[in-house]
């Protein structure tokens, strides 16, 4: 009886088909090459004896039978996702200890008051904190090395489950002597991208975005490449160069006079800073405490996806 049971992958891909109209765009949603979604029907198909699929030239869709199948294949994966929380919660009320990685400028500028939150209301347990790039962070969630990140590159790998908790900018900052401080006109995008500048390393969300934004443009070699913002935030204040920060980590400088921000007409290099974790969708024990915490109390709010 057990080679008549299918396997989890299978039920995943008939429940995409549902969702997403077509066999072609729940491959392409899931991550899988189309032909391999197709052979793996077939296979299904036989093992079960119902034809799942209906197939025409303009793609495959459920059949009546595949349809009751989905129904089915769904609430079985619900249940496999009220184990796997049951299984985490077991484990939390046994451990109390939550492992959080966190990007650059989100472990340097907010998540210092969020987890100052957190621990107060959450005494009894031990909070162990990573901080690396976006990429990084992506990297060992996947790999099971932390219960929570938070992010503030461009994208999302796919299949991550994740939610805004807040918004900040990048801008052009310099020394108060450099002559980008003393211009009275805004910089053209042009003129940044042809800059050598302070930057950090490939990976982060901060030389995502800014990457991203002048994809277009022909790039200067960077002047220095750093691993964080707040070594970047002092070779500007050193006078090496320019650089392009968040405005969280250089709002106390820029108040203060030590840094000049510098307007780039045309640019818009607006982020969204989220938080991410592995599935399931709903996030349980202290990480999925610290998340509502975060999101109720500070500038996300937006529903997970």
């Amino acid at each position: 009886m057990s080679e008549m049971r299918p396997d989890l992958g299978f039920l995943e891909l008939l429940v995409a088909v549902d969702d997403h109209g077509s066999l072609g765009a729940a491959a392409r949603a899931l991550g899988i090459a189309q032909p391999n979604a197709s052979r793996a029907v077939r296979q299904w198909e036989h093992r079960l004896g119902l034809v799942l699929l209906r197939r025409t030239p303009r793609g495959s869709t459920l059949t009546p039978e595949g349809t009751v199948v989905v129904h089915w294949a769904r609430e079985v994966l619900d249940d496999l996702d009220r184990l796997v929380d049951a299984a985490a919660a077991l484990r939390t009320d046994r451990e109390a200890e939550l492992t959080v990685a966190a990007s650059m400028t989100v472990a340097e500028c907010l998540l210092p008051g969020w987890l100052g939150q957190f621990r107060r209301a959450h005494q009894d347990v031990k909070v162990h904190l990573q901080v690396h790039n976006s990429r990084q962070v992506c990297e060992r969630l996947t790999a099971g090395e932390c219960d929570l990140g938070f992010i503030e590159s461009p994208s999302v790998p796919d299949g991550l489950p994740h939610v805004t908790v807040a918004h900040d900018s990048l801008i052009v900052v310099v020394h108060p002597g450099h002559a980008w401080a003393r211009r009275r006109t805004p910089l053209t995008v042009e003129e940044l991208a042809a800059t050598a500048l302070v930057v950090r390393e490939p990976g982060s969300g901060t030389r995502s975005t800014l990457d991203a934004a002048l994809t277009e443009y022909a790039r200067a070699e960077p002047l220095l490449e750093l691993g964080s913002a707040a070594a970047i935030r002092t070779s500007v204040l050193g006078g090496v160069g320019p650089a392009v920060l968040s405005s969280l980590a250089v709002d106390e400088q820029l108040e203060r006079g030590e840094l000049r921000a510098v307007d780039v007409a045309g640019l818009d290099l607006r982020r969204t800073l989220r938080a991410v974790w592995r599935p399931p969708r709903t996030l349980a024990g202290p990480a999925g405490q610290l998340l509502s915490s975060v999101v109720r109390n500070g500038r996300g709010g937006a529903a997970a996806r």
